[in-house]
C-alpha cells in the first residue's frame, strides 16, 4: 500500500528532555493505524508534530515523497492532515455550525443557511448535536462530536483521533465507528490513539506501541491481543491486576453511615434520588450519559443547586446539611474530583505546588492564609511522591503534563484537603493502563483507611473491581443496587437501560 506519511528519527524534546526520541513511524493511504502507550509516551506529541502543532527538534517528515515540515495546524491542514484533540480546542462561545465552519467560511455567510447545513452535515454523521447551540452549554460527549465532525467536514486525506472516545457512550462509539469505517473505505488515513484496548484491537490494521518517547512494537493487528499490548507499553502485564473478578469474601463491609440523601431533585435532571453512603467502603455509581449520576453528587458537593422547594433533603452524620457552594462542603469534608480535569481540576499555567497548595486555600486550611514557598514545595514534594507524579522538573506547569499525571494532581488537590467523603467522577477517563492501576492503588487504599469513597465510572470492568457495593443511575435517580461478587455486565446495562 501507498505511504503517505512517514516520519524518520524523529525527536521532540521541551527544556533538553526529549518526549519522544528517534521514533520512525509511517501511515499508509486508506488504513487506520492505532497509536498505544501509556501517558507520557509520547503519543500525542508524535502525531502532533505530523499535525504541525509543534515542530521536530530533530528527524525528518516526509509527505506524498516530499520533506516537509508544518509550522502551523493550519498549514497541515491545507495539506490535507486534521487532528482532534484530546482536549478540545472548540470556541466557547460560538454555536456548534460556527464552530464547524470556522476557517473554512464563504465570503457572505447567511445564518439560517449554515445551520440548516451544519444540520444536514451532523445528522449524516448520526451525531445528535443542536447546530444552533452554544458550545460552552455542551457536554464532554457533544464536545467530542462536534470536534470529531469538524475534522471529517474539512476532508482531510489524514486524520489524527486522539481520545475520541473517551466521553462518548456506547451506542455514540457505534455511530463513531462506522464512521471511521466509511472514511476508509474513502480512502481517507486514520491514526487512532486509545487507551481503549479492545477498541483498537477492534477497528486498526495495524498497531505502534511507545513505551518512554520510544518505539517498542509496530506490526499488523493479527500479530496483537490485549496482554502483549500491556506488556509491551509496561513492561508487565496489568489485566489480572486492573480488572480481576471480586470475590465477597474481600468485599469491604459497610461502615458508619456518613451519607444519607433522601429524594432529592435538581430540575427534570435528578428526580426523587435516594441512597446511602458508608465509609470504609467504595460505592460504585454506573449510568450512561444524561442520567444524572454526575449532577446527583455534584449537587451533594454543593456544585450544583437542588431544588428549593420539594428537594429533598442530605444528611451528613444524621444532621440536615444544603450546600450554596462547595468550599461549604469542602469545610465539612466532602470534596468531588472533577472529569473534566482541564476545565475544572487544574490552573494549567501553575506549577504542581501552586495547584496541590490551591487545594489548601479551598479547604480554609490554617497553614493557607500564609504562603511560605518552602512549605509550598515540601508539601508538594510529599504529594509528588505519594501519587507518583511524573513530571519534566520540579517547577513544570501542569499544563505539561501527561493526562495520567495531570489526573494525578487534580487527585492530590483533593486529597490534600483531608476529606472524610471522595467522590470520583470517572477518575482514570484518558488514563493509560499504567496510570490506572496506580489510581486504583489510591482509590482503594483511601477506603483502607476509612474514608466514604464514590466513584462514578461508565466502564464497567472498572465499575465491577474497585466497588463493594454498585448502585445504577437510570433518569435521574438510583434504580438498582448489586454486589459486585453477584453482578455481570449484563446485569447491570440492563438496570441502566430498562
Amino acid at each position: 500500500m501507498e505511504t503517505i506519511v512517514r516520519l524518520e528519527g524523529v525527536t521532540k524534546a521541551y527544556r533538553g528532555v526529549p518526549a519522544v526520541k528517534n521514533v520512525t513511524f509511517d501511515l499508509r493511504k486508506g488504513e487506520i493505524h492505532a497509536l498505544l502507550g501509556e501517558n507520557g509516551a509520547g503519543k500525542s506529541t508524535l502525531t502532533k508534530v505530523i499535525a504541525g502543532v509543534v515542530e521536530a527538534t530533530s528527524g525528518t517528515m516526509i509527505h506524498h515523497g516530499r520533506e516537509v515540515s508544518y509550522k502551523t495546524p493550519n498549514e497541515a491542514l491545507e495539506a490535507g492532515i486534521a487532528m482532534v484533540f484530546q482536549e478540545t480546542s472548540l470556541v466557547p462561545s460560538m454555536t456548534v455550525a460556527q464552530n464547524l465552519y470556522l476557517g473554512a467560511e464563504k465570503f457572505l455567510n447567511r445564518l439560517r443557511g449554515t445551520y440548516i447545513s451544519a444540520q444536514q452535515f451532523l445528522q449524516s454523521l448520526n451525531f445528535p448535536v443542536d447546530p444552533t447551540a452554544m458550545v460552552e452549554t455542551l457536554g464532554a460527549a457533544k464536545k467530542q462530536m462536534v470536534e470529531i465532525a469538524r475534522a471529517v467536514h474539512h476532508n482531510a486525506e489524514i486524520i489524527i483521533f486522539d481520545e475520541p472516545t473517551a466521553t462518548l457512550t456506547p451506542e455514540e462509539k457505534r455511530h463513531f465507528f462506522a464512521l471511521v469505517r466509511r472514511l476508509k473505505a474513502r480512502g481517507v488515513s486514520i491514526v487512532f490513539i486509545s487507551h481503549a484496548l479492545e477498541e483498537a484491537l477492534m477497528i486498526s490494521d495495524r498497531i505502534t506501541i511507545l513505551r518512554d518517547g520510544e518505539l517498542v512494537a509496530s506490526g499488523e493487528t493479527r500479530e496483537f491481543d490485549r496482554e502483549k499490548i500491556i506488556a509491551a507499553m509496561v513492561g508487565r502485564t496489568l489485566s489480572a491486576e486492573l480488572y480481576r473478578q471480586r470475590d465477597e469474601a474481600k468485599l469491604r463491609k459497610p461502615g458508619h453511615k456518613v451519607l444519607s440523601v433522601q429524594d432529592i431533585s435538581m430540575s427534570n435532571i435528578v428526580r426523587n434520588n435516594s441512597f446511602s453512603i458508608f465509609e470504609g467502603q467504595i460505592t460504585g455509581v454506573f449510568g450512561l450519559i444524561g442520567s444524572g449520576r454526575t449532577e446527583t453528587f455534584k449537587v451533594v458537593a454543593g456544585i450544583y443547586k437542588r431544588d428549593f422547594n420539594r428537594g429533598g433533603t442530605i444528611e451528613l452524620d444524621d444532621k440536615p446539611v444544603r450546600y450554596y457552594v462547595p468550599r461549604e462542603a469542602v469545610k465539612d469534608g466532602i470534596v468531588y474530583v472533577t472529569e473534566d480535569r482541564k476545565s475544572e481540576g487544574f490552573f494549567e499555567t501553575m506549577s504542581i505546588a501552586e495547584n496541590i497548595f490551591g487545594g489548601l486555600l479551598a479547604a480554609g486550611h490554617e497553614k493557607a492564609w500564609v504562603i511560605n514557598a518552602a512549605e509550598m514545595r515540601a508539601l508538594s514534594a510529599e504529594w509528588t511522591k505519594m501519587l507518583n507524579i511524573r513530571a519534566i522538573n520540579d517547577n513544570a506547569r501542569v499544563v505539561e503534563l501527561s493526562g495520567g499525571n495531570q489526573q494525578k494532581v487534580v487527585i492530590g488537590k483533593g486529597l490534600v484537603q483531608r476529606p472524610r467523603v471522595v467522590i470520583f467522577d470517572e477518575p482514570t477517563r484518558g488514563v493509560d493502563v499504567g496510570a490506572i492501576a496506580e489510581i486504583h492503588q489510591i482509590i482503594n487504599r483511601l477506603a483502607d483507611e476509612g474514608l466514604a469513597v464514590v466513584v462514578i465510572s461508565s466502564y464497567l470492568p472498572e465499575i465491577m473491581n474497585l466497588s463493594d457495593r454498585i448502585l445504577v443511575c437510570r433518569q435521574g435517580r438510583i434504580v438498582e443496587e448489586f454486589s459486585p461478587a453477584e453482578a455481570t455486565e449484563e446485569k447491570i446495562m440492563y438496570a441502566a437501560v430498562h
